[in-house]
């Protein structure tokens, strides 16, 4: 016979027995987050990587532009500003990543792609400065000198005024984030020129296509990320990028077709030159 005791004390082996099933259960689940943490850092990191090729497609997506510049020893109708408001973005968001503003290392492929960044966009702008008239250096200048000291004064202030890594992001990344909607915003003045003249002869394809794709890259690694300094500017910059890229496909016809009547028109003033000789050695015959 069963007393009251016996099934209290079997109450208290069956309670024993089914303790370690919420542990175990709690463990399981602390084991299953870790996992879908790390495959977070793992996606985000991936990114991180297509975002740095992507940028540093897109920062390399001039050199075609300089060498024409190089070759023709003239800076034709291009603008510096874009190189330059794009150096500013670099250097700010070089800083934004260093461990003096994020914490640690987190935001490292932000620091490899625009230190690279910096070394293009400076690289660029010398070249510009060098072949450009006295005037256009004038302007070149008048425009490097507050960009420079615009990074210099926020640098300082975050170095020194403020004195934790959330202030400092929060300062930094702001002055970041104007000056990136500056940044996808320059092409704005190519994007008129090219629908008032029709033609993409100064809207390079790589640079509008590598513009989108960067853009796009950094926005998802932003959003990954939970740092809106990251992903707001590239919400902006990648429709941009793709509006670049229909406005391309649109007048990329009437710029090869225009292209083709020039050619034409330089062999027919090459074959008149040669007529006009030939009529010039017969006449000096007959005389």
């Amino acid at each position: 016979m069963i007393t009251l005791d016996k099934i209290s004390d079997g109450d208290t082996n069956i309670k024993k027995h089914k303790c370690p099933d919420p542990l175990m259960r709690t463990r399981f689940m602390t084991i299953i987050a870790e996992r879908i943490i790390n495959m977070g850092d793992t996606l985000r990191l991936a990114v991180g990587v297509m975002g740095n090729a992507a940028s540093m497609l897109l920062y390399s997506a001039p050199i075609l532009t300089f060498y024409r510049i190089i070759r023709k020893k003239s800076t034709e109708e291009f603008s510096c500003v874009p190189y330059i408001i794009a150096l500013l973005n670099c250097l700010l968001y070089t800083w934004y990543g260093l461990p003096v503003v994020s914490y640690r290392w987190e935001n490292f492929p932000v620091v490899t792609i625009n230190g690279l960044g910096i070394l293009f966009e400076f690289s660029f702008i010398f070249i510009y400065f060098w072949f450009t008239s006295a005037r256009g250096k004038i302007k070149v200048a008048i425009t490097v000198i507050p960009v420079i000291l615009v990074f210099c004064i926020t640098a300082t202030i975050s170095a020194f005024a403020l004195h934790d890594h959330h202030h400092r992001k929060i300062f930094v990344g702001s002055v970041a984030l104007v000056v990136s909607v500056a940044m996808y915003g320059s092409p704005l003045v190519v994007v008129k020129k090219v629908i008032m003249t029709h033609s993409v002869e100064y809207m390079p394809f790589y640079l509008s296509f590598f513009s989108f794709l960067a853009s796009s890259s950094w926005m998802a690694y932003g959003l990954l990320s939970h740092d809106l300094f990251l992903a707001s500017p590239n919400l902006l910059g990648s429709p941009l990028g793709f509006l670049q890229l229909i406005l391309y496909c649109k007048y990329r016809k009437t710029g090869i077709m225009e292209e083709t009547e020039k050619w034409d028109l330089e062999k027919n003033e090459e074959k008149s030159k040669q007529l006009q000789l030939v009529i010039n050695d017969s006449t000096n015959d007959k005389s």
